[in-house]
């Protein structure tokens, strides 16, 4: 039965058009066809997953995917709601409960640590179970939680983290640090706490010495407070270290001491410059603060790298190791952009965040790496009016139908937001007379707030390569670090992979 059924399959997708018929129209009927085939004929891939690559977009809900799909296809010069993503193309695709322990909807924290230590917690807290308490020092101990990056060096495995956000922000710390806060980042927002815990940035270069990839921005964190910044002189000195501390230059010198060769960079020169096949550990550290926006990133050489490139230097330098390893690249700024009402910004991010996945997508093998790319929370973003196919994304919406005309006359933006800056307190303009398509503009709220909210609705998880079917479904966001750490075969869940065992000797910084 099930050969006839793939039989008539075959006859329907050979008779349908591929792409178009009736005179240009979209051939709809025949496109479901082959898309109902190419589910049918779907295997599951039950390899053993020697990578893991999981790519966090901070803040990249399902509007925001839907608008930067609609975007990604405008500027390819076609209407744009057709398009997909690279990762929409995914196979096995889910949804992910974002609530944390305390909050209906959730910070980055809390959502952070259920992605990548298997658990859910309070907000603010950072690789902490909710025993810990918010801001109390001593709580923390015996509250942390092992994470990812533990179960992965357990296993003689590397580790790599790339942001565009601090490296020491609440997403990329949830891997490797343990804070009763997270604005704990640097030492000078740990001035009067009592009990003796450390600033997420020491916790990074002391606790944390066999990460082989940290690319990011937060350089402040790292260098002594009486130090020139080689880009910004002393514009950001109040932030940097108080306990004398160079951070960098710790970092370096005990990769040399266990002769390891370390690459540091702080500019798109020196990154450039750094050879995969000759770097064992690499630093980069290219902004004080979060790296810039990329409709605004310098791309010369005391500039920054994409985050795409950056994906591509941290995989050729893990893919030394013969175990595999484990690679979280975030996409932060989507959320600024969204925190900030400025959706063009917010969508570009998602779009150099596809671009990451395309590059991580070239240089793996699906047989053997899974790669999960999911969103931490969404945002009060919506996509709203009943435009005309392609009108612009970031446009007016076209056409306004009488009886949707609003009270006061002018027209609005295809998209805007349940709350923020972009509030008009009751003197809305009309857009037609504005450029909504500018960087800088803000689309209108309903509330008004100086830093638009997060949602609490489910995100999308997209999964492919080994053991992606575990993704498919409705799961609560912890779900996915057992999921991932399954299909590795790392932390509690290796029964299955005996049969996978290595036995000979590999190099690793961890032997």
């Amino acid at each position: 039965m099930d050969l006839l059924l793939y039989l008539c399959l075959v006859l329907v997708s050979l008779q349908v058009s591929d792409g178009t018929h009736r005179q240009g129209k979209p051939d709809w009927f025949g496109h479901a066809q082959r898309e109902l085939h190419e589910a049918l004929i779907r295997n599951y891939n039950t390899n053993k997953a020697k990578n893991v690559i999981l790519f966090i977009g901070d803040g990249m809900g399902m509007s925001t995917v839907t608008a930067a799909r609609i975007l990604r296809g405008q500027l390819n010069g076609s209407p744009g709601e057709e398009n997909l993503l690279e990762f929409e193309k995914f196979p096995h695709v889910g949804l992910a409960k974002v609530y944390s322990s305390d909050r209906q909807t959730p910070d980055s924290a809390a959502t952070a640590t259920a992605l990548l230590c298997g658990v859910k917690t309070n907000s603010q807290l950072i690789g902490l179970d909710d025993s810990a308490v918010v801001g109390n020092c001593t709580s923390q101990f015996g509250a942390e939680i092992n994470c990812m990056n533990d179960w992965f060096e357990e296993q003689g495995r590397s580790m790599g983290i790339v942001t565009n956000t601090k490296l020491t922000h609440a997403t990329p710390a949830a891997g490797y640090a343990h804070a009763a806060s997270r604005v704990w980042e640097g030492d000078v927002h740990m001035q009067g706490v009592p009990g003796g815990c450390k600033d997420i940035a020491h916790q990074l270069v002391y606790n944390n010495s066999n990460i082989q990839v940290l690319f990011g921005g937060g350089r402040q964190y790292f260098i002594r407070n009486r130090q020139q910044d080689p880009q910004y002189g002393d514009a950001f000195i109040s932030f940097q270290r108080q306990d004398d501390l160079d951070l960098i230059e710790i970092w370096g010198r005990d990769k040399k001491w266990r002769r390891y060769t370390p690459k540091y960079a702080w500019n798109k020169q020196q990154f450039d410059a750094i050879d995969p096949d000759q770097t064992d550990f690499a630093l980069g550290l290219f902004n004080p603060q979060h790296m810039q926006y990329e409709l605004e990133r310098d791309k010369g050489p005391n500039g920054e790298p994409s985050l795409a490139e950056m994906t591509d230097k941290a995989i050729k330098i893990l893919r030394h190791n013969d175990r595999g390893f484990f690679l979280m690249v975030e996409g932060g700024r989507i959320d600024h952009g969204h925190h900030n009402n400025t959706a063009k910004r917010a969508l570009y991010e998602t779009l150099a965040f596809e671009d990451a996945v395309k590059t991580a997508l070239k240089l793996t093998n699906s047989s053997e790496t899974l790669i999960v790319v999911t969103a931490d929370h969404s945002h009060v973003f919506n996509i709203g009016g009943h435009s005309y196919r392609g009108n612009d994304i970031l446009g007016v919406v076209n056409p306004i139908a009488p009886e949707e005309l609003p009270v006061d006359g002018n027209a609005w933006t295809t998209l805007s937001y349940g709350n923020g800056p972009g509030y008009d307190w009751g003197f809305r303009k009309d857009p037609n007379s504005i450029d909504t398509t500018h960087n800088d503009y803000r689309q209108v709220s309903a509330v008004p707030l100086l830093y638009e909210t997060h949602s609490g609705e489910d995100v999308p998880v997209y999964a492919n390569g080994p053991m992606a079917h575990l993704f498919d479904g409705v799961h609560e966001q912890h779900f996915l670090a057992h999921a991932m750490a399954y299909a590795a075969c790392v932390g509690i869940n290796k029964q299955h992979c005996i049969q996978h065992a290595q036995t000979k000797p590999v190099f690793t910084p961890m032997t």
